[in-house]
């Protein structure tokens, strides 16, 4: 009860109005490496073919999710540079946003370490989008060129931009909550979002239109809270690794840890009692590596069967 106290009296202390400019960081990752997008990038977009078949995946047509990016991207640089984009209260759609490009590695590098300087190939764009101050509420979404979608960049991406979203200023943004909204057909997305921790919270039904099919469909809603999101089980469950410079890597490491001790308290008092009911010594596997997503036993060399997918790409072309 006391720890709950803490918690609202310290949403109620905590400020709700977003900085007037924000630095936006780097961000890096094993498959991709995440810098500011640029009005630069959209002709990127276009080339990649990147709002192929958008009704599927987002729910908007071809023409609106890109006028929809054109305008996240602008807003980013906006925030960026501290210019006034709107109020951000009466339309959603002038709320703040963020917007990195999505860079790799070409097929013949062969360095182990993604970098700036090596990460050379755009193959996309990952927002942070209705970015609400009051609320501290953000939505995240992905849009990858045609060619590299089903590859894990998503898995990649998404654990590292969300550890962002929730960690702290100035470190990061302090949201409360994020959210995602897919078309009720896009189920690979679906199963995504839920192993990285989001739950479903509503369905808005027969929200969009599907002119392919020539029906509507339902929009689900699905969404994760800070103090329920743990960015090390998440990357564990899709074989990637913590990288402890991003921002809000160190903190989140810190809460996953103390987590872990806490719910290992009752498995060794479960453990100690049935040892000594059954006179014998605990079974090997009993101790905290026998969780699942333990971080400080994981090894250096455990590999995702998707992990290569994104690779040798100009051979099937």
């Amino acid at each position: 009860m006391a720890d709950t106290d803490d918690r609202l009296q310290g949403e109620q202390d905590r400020p709700r109005d977003l900085p007037v400019r924000i630095d936006i960081p780097d961000i890096r990752g094993e498959m991709v490496y995440m810098r500011p997008a640029t009005m630069a990038d959209l002709d990127l977009m276009d080339s990649l073919d990147a709002y192929v078949n958008a009704s599927g995946i987002t729910g908007k047509d071809r023409v609106a999710e890109r006028s929809a990016v054109h305008a996240w991207v602008r807003r980013s640089e906006a925030w960026a540079k501290g210019t006034e984009v709107g109020s951000g209260v009466d339309d959603p759609e002038h709320r703040r946003t963020i917007a990195w490009a999505l860079m790799t590695t070409p097929d013949d590098c062969t360095d182990v370490t993604m970098t700036a300087q090596n990460a050379t190939e755009f193959i996309g764009m990952i927002f942070l989008i209705d970015i609400d101050g009051w609320a501290r509420s953000a939505r995240i979404q992905v849009i990858l060129g045609k060619d590299y979608r089903g590859r894990g960049y998503s898995r990649d991406a998404m654990p590292r931009v969300m550890t962002y979203g929730f960690a702290d200023a100035p470190e990061g943004l302090g949201m409360h909550r994020i959210w995602v909204a897919i078309p009720e057909k896009n189920t690979r997305s679906l199963s995504v979002y839920q192993s990285l921790g989001f739950v479903p919270s509503g369905v808005s039904r027969h929200a969009l239109w599907d002119n392919r099919l020539g029906k509507y469909q339902d929009l689900h809603v699905l969404d994760t809270l800070v103090d329920e999101y743990d960015p090390v089980r998440a990357m564990d469950a899709f074989g990637m690794h913590v990288i402890t410079t991003n921002p809000g890597m160190a903190k989140a490491m810190a809460l996953h840890e103390h987590s872990m001790a806490i719910r290992q308290q009752p498995l060794e008092r479960l453990v100690d009692e049935a040892t000594q009911e059954a006179g014998e010594h605990p079974a090997p596997g009993d101790d905290e590596t026998a969780w699942p997503y333990s971080y400080s036993e994981r090894g250096d060399t455990k590999k995702a069967w998707w992990r290569t997918l994104g690779r040798d790409r100009a051979k099937r072309r």
